[in-house]
């Protein structure tokens, strides 16, 4: 089996603590929870917008994807972390837009949607996700 190593880009945001921005492990990589920051300037983007959160917050889950030799076709497992449910329907409409344009398969990662607080105000959601990357 391969040793776990850490996955890291510039193409999304740097950790704020301490934590990978992905891992892998043979086939396997875990994308930490991504948020609505642009990863060029660290600053949280969209405010008030869940819908422009949302797609941004899939880009930087695609970029530690990238980094760690995958795709966003290669995810079995995506968890949605939203502040409020009233958010749910917005969220729902820039998710599945942006999960078919990335999922040339034509199958969707399994999803899992937990209305919880977050780290900071700024963001509405969250997402992280669970990849098989076959060499």
């Amino acid at each position: 089996m391969e040793a776990k190593r850490a996955v890291l880009t510039t193409e999304a945001p740097a950790p704020a603590h301490a934590f990978s921005q992905g891992v892998r492990r043979g086939p396997l990589l875990q994308v930490s929870g991504q948020g609505p920051v642009d990863p060029a300037t660290g600053e949280y983007r969209h405010p008030g917008d869940v819908a422009a959160q949302t797609s941004l917050v899939l880009a930087n889950v695609t970029a530690v994807l990238e980094a760690g030799g995958g795709s966003f076709d290669d995810l079995v497992m995506l968890r949605v972390y939203l502040t409020d449910r009233a958010l749910f329907a917005d969220m729902n409409e820039a998710y599945t837009a942006f999960a078919k344009e990335h999922s040339p398969s034509g199958v969707l990662p399994a999803r899992t949607t937990v209305f919880t607080g977050l780290p900071d105000p700024a963001m509405l959601v969250e997402i992280d996700g669970l990849a098989y990357v076959a060499d």
